[in-house]
């Protein structure tokens, strides 16, 4: 009896399973239908954007609309109504059909960039650059981006030296010509007379009116080098300014200008050597050479001098490897300041670079337009004689003022020349002065 019952249940299981498999099986592929009619739906109302070009804006909106704004049938008329995929088919017959229609309307599509997704002509993938433009901003600005850059240098200068300021021009009609006259040893000559010298002016003999060989009072500046080739020099160049002071009188003034990678300010204008000499005490060798730039600096210093009669000198042992402003630069605005410039030269018998060969030629180009002259020593002893002979050679020279027979207000170069009517039983001498001012301007 047991084992009939026993039998008969797993008969009646065996029944069951199979119709279970059945139900789930069912149920399984109901879903799997489900899923694929919703990815045949969604692929359908995708725009086709791979096809190159972008949709068209009214397709857009159209598609855009809700359902319930699609025109009705009218009245009388039966709706057809949509047919439903065959969820029977396999799904792969239908997205095998998509490429081929795809491959008849257009080319293999080309794949760009979302950005460049415009009504424009497209480039072809890789076939453009990315620009970045920096801002515009001022140097100042620019500096504190970054630190190490040119702006940065610029806006450490010395503010005066940042902007070319107007040519200087004589603005009276009286013109006065500082003249030194020496022999042919390099001495100086004292003792002429006016009747003694002949001024031109634009080749126009003129009636010397003025005619002065005392000393008088004179505004003096000093452009010391120091660079790191002066670090064995620098005693004896602060020896030099000492007895280049030496000769100065009471009324006098000066100013001192140390230079190296810039030039800088050491002693604003001062009745007192002693004080200037206390300042020249701290100078310390290093850097480089900025002399063109100093020359500058020393040039618009001298717009605040008192006296008459400026002067400047240069103490320097090589040329320029660190200005700003070019030698024409220089030369044309030593020509049109009223200002001599004398300058002693410590050079090397063997220059090592350009900036110490040509050094001597830049300081002599620099000083005899002015009237001025360069002095050349071979050792820092000779420092303090040249020094010396330059302040006495100031303090004994022919100032000649003449007025103009032709004046003229055009701001024009006009040329100067001076001769000498030598005196009998002297040698050939030698004549110092500027070669030329500019005129005034209205």
């Amino acid at each position: 009896m047991y084992r009939k019952t026993a039998t008969g249940c797993e008969s009646a299981l065996r029944t069951v399973r199979p119709m279970a498999d059945v139900k789930a099986l069912s149920r399984i592929r109901g879903r799997v239908l489900c899923v694929v009619l919703v990815l045949l739906i969604a692929c359908s109302a995708v725009p086709t954007f791979a096809q190159g070009t972008p949709p068209d804006p009214a397709s857009a909106q159209s598609s855009e609309l809700p359902a319930q704004a699609a025109p009705s049938s009218p009245p009388g008329e039966s709706e057809v109504p949509a047919t439903a995929p065959d969820v029977n088919k396999p799904a792969q017959d239908t997205a095998s059909k998509e490429p081929a229609a795809s491959e008849a309307q257009s080319p293999v599509p080309q794949v760009l960039p979302p950005a460049m997704a415009t009504k424009s002509k497209l480039p072809v993938e890789g076939d453009y650059n990315e620009v970045h433009v920096q801002p515009m901003v001022k140097s100042d600005e620019k500096a504190k981006f970054n630190p190490n850059s040119p702006a940065k240098a610029e806006a450490e200068i010395d503010p005066s030296l940042k902007t070319h300021t107007r040519p200087i021009r004589v603005d009276v009609d009286l013109v006065l010509v500082p003249v030194t006259v020496t022999d042919s040893m390099s001495r100086l000559v004292t003792g002429l007379e006016k009747d003694n010298f002949v001024l031109m002016d634009n080749g126009e003999k003129q009636a010397i009116q003025h005619f002065s060989s005392e000393d008088a009072p004179i505004s003096l500046g000093v452009i010391f080098d120091m660079s790191g080739s002066m670090v064995n020099k620098i005693e004896k160049a602060r020896d030099a300014v000492v007895e280049f002071f030496k000769t100065a009188n009471p009324e006098d003034e000066f100013f001192l200008i140390a230079f190296n990678d810039k030039p800088t300010l050491i002693a604003d204008f001062t009745n007192s050597v002693e004080d200037v000499q206390s300042k020249l005490v701290y100078v310390v060798p290093k850097g480089r050479t900025a002399l063109l730039d100093s020359i500058y600096l020393g040039i618009t210093k001298m717009r605040q001098a008192k006296q008459q009669r400026k002067a400047l000198l240069i103490i320097s042992d090589g040329g320029d490897n660190r200005s700003r402003y070019t030698e024409n630069e220089i030369k044309s605005m030593v020509k049109e300041a009223d200002v001599q410039i004398y300058a002693i030269g410590i050079f090397d018998q063997s220059p090592r670079s350009d900036e110490e060969r040509y050094g001597p030629q830049l300081l002599s180009e620099v000083t005899e337009v002015t009237g001025g002259r360069t002095f050349t020593v071979d050792s820092p002893n000779q420092l303090t004689e040249v020094a010396g002979k330059i302040g006495v050679e100031l303090r004994n020279q022919y100032v000649l003022g003449y007025r103009p027979t032709k004046p003229a207000r055009d701001g024009r170069w006009r040329k100067l020349r001076v001769k000498l009517n030598t005196p009998k039983g002297l040698p050939q001498l030698s004549v110092y002065a500027k070669t030329g001012y500019y005129a005034p301007s209205d």
